[in-house]
């Protein structure tokens, strides 16, 4: 659960963030004291306290299928994700919009020209003195005062309506998109890896990566049923689940996670847990529920895994996440007194654990945790955190696989880093 800090930082980084809003699509875009500028405002201040109102609230919620959770979920989660994008588009709108204001302002100097000069009469000695001075002849007025200025208030104004159009249809548009990526059905990814120590009868083991499915007040049961859907068809040796199964309780999600019951491979299916299953309470409540459906957890242990008379070992650790609770990895149990001649394959669900596991000789970690970023640009801020962000790559003398994940957390919104599962094929560096 999220601490009071933490609730009053996510309040006034709203406020900021929202003040930018008014500033940029109320306070631009319609004149003062109208009717239109005082429902704006009102939406702004509404939105402002509904974005982290979701993240703050949603779990006070039942998070099942048929729980209250989801009415404040879906309009605020999505909110948060057109808050993303409208932010990124105006910022980027912003150097536009300031070089064409600058150019409206000196144009507008220039037509306005210099002002008239008044020529002092001073008094003259004789008779021309008395003599009342002639009319002057008739100049052209110049321009009413404040033309100018109204004509580039009206510039100003024109302008701040395209730049919110602009921004808010760009907004809209890629959560549009985003939306139907991570609605779908996530793609399936074919990725083969050699490893060393792989002989050609163990080469070819089929391992089936799922993360990050996240059941909660957006995903539930039928997610749950077409993943296995999914799984099922790729006939897979091993099933690995790493982590980050639900956002909420056992007792609360249990039964949108039973489809997985159903899944289908070789020599069985695996789970490690991650971060979120430890922001909840009863961590072991959802070890006995994989348990129940005949999903093996692996609490800082492994199995031996013997294909075609060839031996694998498949170990997992819990997540970090689970040292606040006197619990977390244990790498040494794990591994402690296996046959190094054996590939290990390693559960666990933090890429950032692949430096530890690279000084205990693993050969392949499995992780997920990161969504591949979810959500560009953010995309770019996971690459910086983790070692490797998606896909495949190297710590070391270790190959780790970093899987984008099967759902997604908070907004329903998938930009550049789709939904996948993937389906690993471990390869001898040897002729088979």
């Amino acid at each position: 659960m999220l601490g009071i800090g933490l609730w009053a930082l996510m309040l006034a980084g709203s406020g900021v963030v929202h003040c930018y809003l008014w500033i940029r699509l109320v306070r631009d875009t319609t004149g003062p004291r109208t009717t239109a500028r005082r429902l704006a405002t009102s939406g702004v201040v509404l939105s402002a306290l509904l974005a982290p109102a979701t993240r703050m609230l949603t779990p006070l919620f039942d998070p099942s299928d048929g729980g209250g959770g989801r009415f404040l979920a879906w309009p605020g989660y999505t909110l948060i994700g057109v808050l993303l994008y409208l932010l990124l588009a105006l910022a980027v709108l912003e150097l536009p919009r300031a070089l064409l204001l600058r150019r409206w302002r000196r144009s507008a100097g220039q037509q306005a020209g210099p002002a008239p000069v008044r020529v002092p009469v001073t008094a003259a000695a004789g008779p021309e003195a008395a003599t009342p001075p002639a009319p002057a002849a008739a100049e052209p007025a110049p321009d009413a005062p404040g033309e100018e200025g109204q004509r580039l208030l009206g510039r100003r104004l024109f302008l701040g309506r395209a730049v919110g159009t602009v921004a808010g249809v760009t907004a809209l548009g890629t959560v549009g998109y985003g939306m139907s990526s991570a609605l779908g059905d996530p793609l399936v990814r074919r990725v083969p890896v050699t490893l060393s120590k792989v002989n050609p009868r163990l080469s070819g083991l089929r391992i089936a990566v799922v993360s990050d499915i996240h059941l909660g007040p957006l995903l539930g049961r039928a997610h749950t049923e077409r993943i296995v859907r999914m799984v099922n068809g790729l006939q897979a040796d091993l099933v690995t689940i790493v982590g980050d199964l639900a956002d909420g309780t056992a007792s609360q999600l249990g039964p949108a996670a039973r489809p997985l019951k159903a899944l289908e491979s070789r020599y069985g299916n695996f789970f490690v847990t991650g971060n979120h299953e430890y922001l909840y309470d009863g961590v072991e409540d959802w070890l006995d529920e994989m348990r129940n459906v005949g999903v093996r957890p692996l609490v800082n242990e492994r199995v031996e895994i013997r294909h075609n008379g060839a031996h694998l070992d498949l170990a997992g650790v819990e997540d970090l996440a689970g040292e606040e609770f006197g619990r977390g990895p244990d790498l040494g149990r794990a591994l402690g007194g296996r046959d190094l001649s054996r590939p290990v394959v390693l559960l666990a669900h933090q890429p950032v654990f692949a430096d530890e596991a690279a000084r205990h000789g693993v050969d392949l970690q499995l992780s997920g945790h990161t969504h591949g970023g979810q959500m560009f640009p953010l995309t770019a801020v996971t690459s910086l955190v983790n070692p490797v962000n998606s896909g495949l790559g190297r710590v070391e003398d270790t190959q780790v696989y970093v899987t984008n994940g099967a759902g997604f957390f908070g907004p329903p919104v998938r930009v550049g880093a789709p939904a996948e599962i993937t389906l690993l094929e471990l390869r001898s560096p040897l002729p088979v």
